[in-house]
């Protein structure tokens, strides 16, 4: 070593013609030997460069064009890095076509391993009019940048003394993570998490292992059924589980949708770090140019927006009619057909009434999943994404971070494991409290129940107004949350802009379809228990010396009638009173008016009564339940099965009043965005977290900020009105 310090063995990757050799023989010098390989005869150059004391030992790897493995010269380069494990690897680009040269970036990237960027033939990008910002494409993949020019030596010394440094803190091999979309993500973090407990290659990263899986790199494979076959047949499986259902949705194969994936987070890149626009179709560039423009991007995003609510307001209404009416018919002929008793009543009331009044907005939920599966399949998600970034910011996170909140709007449960793939734990965090702001599917039957019984002529306007009021809460918490809690600062990061492509109608259909078959799934489960839960609370217990008295009134009413001091008119409205007092006492003495005049003190300052109140209640397991309790609570007077719509319409109290006045309606239906998602969403966020403390903080934090702001909607208001 005559006398030098530790040497650092560095290796050299590239593409072919990015200027690696000529950079290789730039810093070597004469002190070079080529050679081949053991057993192979791909060529195999190496030399040594001393600076500061310390010797580096360079390798110039083959030049390829990306680490799969399908050409000898893939497969050494990629052997080299496994089980050579440099300090460092020099990541030589050609600068005049980053694009196709960042793919084999980002895939040591994924790999893990320490990375220097040398940013080569900045001269030849600069004639061709591209400027680069090297320090913000610095930023943004958080490796070190530099500038070169290798026929001249150019930035020779700056990348070497990077590299040495880089070396000499032996940074621990830090994985990157690709969000591969809502088809692959699932079942990759599945692998993962298998990957991981069985220790399968552990000289390999885990995701990497799994996402080599997925390629069907068949080199991975063969080690790792020489491991352990079981595990290895087991990650087969579910690879080609995977391959089959991207055949059949959007006739594609997980090789293709994951390249994809990559050179979106590469175009997400350059969209900041370059002064003209990224190498893709002109198509592409021309719709990029209009809905990411930093004027139009902003309209064009919540005109969708607009499009999806009045869509699933006034679409979904003839559906929904169909569905409500049939629910009627259907309670109706049980009426008529069975005996009376308990079972009639809680066929009718509990199972009729409480699933009922929720299944019938079923094609409301489609209607919304079948924008939200356009807008992931198309690629738009990711640019509402990127055109929020700015203003994601501002609160102390950045656009990646929207993605889970987007997600949010279909189902807090998938948007909170979503927040895996952002790198800094503290904007992940966050992102896990706000998520739960967003206006999920679950409470869009609440809303929809609400605005078209009182605002009926206005619903699109106010269903915007609730999911943009969810996320100004959210923006609100956020910054609140980073001022206090996450001081940290942010992981800078890329923005993934995958290519557009027209979705297809099978993929579109199949996407809605799994999301809306979980809400279905609902109907038999969750909703149907809580709804038979309540109809019992809301039963029992019966009083016979209470009911006999109410009897006793009826009889004494049919016997004035008899009597002929009574016309048939007055006697059926008489009779329909004493039933209507006989139900109103029954519900107060039941269980569930208990618990909900023990709530009451609690929720009168907000305008809500016990049957609200008991509504929200059962609203913390699922949102649709609170529908569902007040189809059994809001029971009606008449003999024919009523809509809910119409019962609290004509809900009153003592003195004639309408329960739901406007203020109260507003009070509600924010108190339903806010308060408690549900109790899966918080077993989510405590699993994501790893800690129930802070999952019982985000059920104390928007339980108490959701009574707050009904709190001032019903007082203030009180007060202007």
């Amino acid at each position: 070593m005559n006398g030098l310090g530790t040497q650092h063995l560095t290796a050299l990757a590239g593409n072919p013609n990015c200027g690696k050799t000529t950079l290789f023989n730039e810093i070597t010098g004469a002190r070079q030997h080529v050679g081949n390989y053991p057993g192979i005869t791909v060529e195999k150059k190496e030399g040594f460069c001393n600076l500061d004391g310390h010797q580096i030992r360079l390798v110039d790897l083959p030049g390829t064009y990306s680490l799969t493995a399908y050409s000898l010269e893939e497969l050494v380069a990629r052997d080299f890095l496994i089980y050579d494990r440099p300090a460092v690897v020099i990541n030589i680009v050609d600068a005049s076509n980053l694009e196709r040269n960042l793919y084999l970036t980002i895939q040591l990237l994924e790999l893990g391993i320490p990375l220097v960027l040398a940013l080569n033939m900045i001269d030849a990008a600069a004639g061709r009019g591209v400027q680069i910002d090297s320090e913000e494409l610095s930023r943004r993949l958080q490796v070190p940048v530099i500038p070169t020019v290798a026929k001249s030596g150019k930035g020779k010394e700056e990348l070497l003394r990077v590299t040495l440094k880089h070396a000499e803190e032996q940074p621990l091999w830090s994985p990157l993570h690709i969000s591969y979309g809502p088809d692959i993500d699932p079942v990759l973090d599945k692998m993962e998490a298998a990957i991981t407990e069985a220790s399968l290659l552990p000289e390999l990263p885990a995701r990497w292992t799994a996402l080599k899986y997925l390629e069907a790199d068949e080199q991975v494979m063969t080690k790792g059924r020489e491991i352990n076959p079981e595990l290895s047949k087991n990650l087969e499986g579910l690879a080609e589980a995977v391959t089959d259902h991207l055949q059949k949705t959007l006739e594609s194969y997980p090789e293709a949708i994951i390249a994809d994936h990559r050179y979106g987070f590469i175009a997400g890149g350059l969209k900041e770090t370059l002064s003209e626009k990224t190498q893709f179709a002109d198509s592409t560039r021309l719709i990029d140019t209009l809905v990411t423009h930093k004027y139009l991007g902003f309209p064009l995003f919540f005109l969708f927006l607009w499009v999806m609510f009045e869509a699933t307001f006034r679409l979904g209404g003839y559906p929904m009619a169909a569905i409500e009416w049939l629910v009627e018919q259907t309670g109706n002929l049980v009426r008529g057909s069975m005996a009376e008793g308990p079972l009639k009543d809680l066929i009718v009331d509990g199972i009729i009434g409480g699933v009922g009044g929720v299944i019938v907005f079923l094609p409301n939920i489609v209607i919304l999943y079948l924008f939200i599966a356009f807008m992931e399949d198309s690629g738009y998600m990711s640019r509402a994404a990127f055109i929020m970034d700015k203003v994601m910011h501002r609160i102390g996170l950045h656009g990646k971070s929207f993605i889970p909140l987007i997600m949010g709007f279909g189902c807090n449960v998938p948007a909170i494991m979503a927040t895996r793939t952002i790198e800094s734990r503290s904007s992940r965090m966050i992102t896990m409290f706000i998520v739960p702001f967003m206006s999920c599917s679950a409470r869009l039957p609440v809303y929809i129940l609400f605005v078209s019984a009182f605002f009926p002529s206005s619903g699109s306007l106010i269903l915007l107004g609730l999911y943009a009021f969810g996320i100004l809460i959210a923006a609100l918490t956020a910054r609140l949350f980073r001022d206090t809690l996450f001081r940290e600062d942010e992981t800078p990061f890329v923005m993934e802009l995958p290519p557009y492509r027209m979705p297809t109608l099978k993929s579109v259909t199949t996407h809605m379809w799994d999301r809306s078959r979980q809400y279905l799934q609902k109907m038999g489960g969750p909703i149907l228990i809580g709804s038979i839960i309540i109809w019992f609370l809301g039963y029992f217990p019966h009083n016979q010396e209470r009911e006999a008295g109410f009897d006793v009134q009826i009889a004494q009413v049919e016997m004035q009638h008899a009597g002929n001091t009574t016309s048939d008119t007055d006697m059926e409205e008489a009779i329909a009173e004493i039933e209507h007092q006989r139900n109103r006492e029954h519900q107060v003495n039941s269980y569930i008016g208990r618990i909900g005049h023990f709530m009451e003190p609690v929720m009168r300052p907000l305008g809500f009564d016990w049957k609200i109140s008991v509504s929200l209640l059962s609203g913390m397991a699922a949102k649709e339940i609170v529908i569902s309790t007040m189809g059994v609570l809001y029971t009606g007077d008449s003999d024919d099965q009523q809509s809910l719509k119409e019962r609290l319409q004509s809900e009153s109290y003592a003195d004639g009043s309408p329960v739901f006045s406007p203020l109260v309606i507003a009070g509600f239906l924010l108190f339903v965005l806010i308060y408690f998602p549900c109790i899966a969403t918080i077993i989510a966020i405590k699993e994501e977290s790893h800690s129930w403390r802070w999952a019982l903080f985000s059920v104390f934090y928007s339980t108490g900020l959701a009574w707050l702001v009904a709190f001032l909607v019903f007082q203030i208001g009180s007060l202007l009105m």
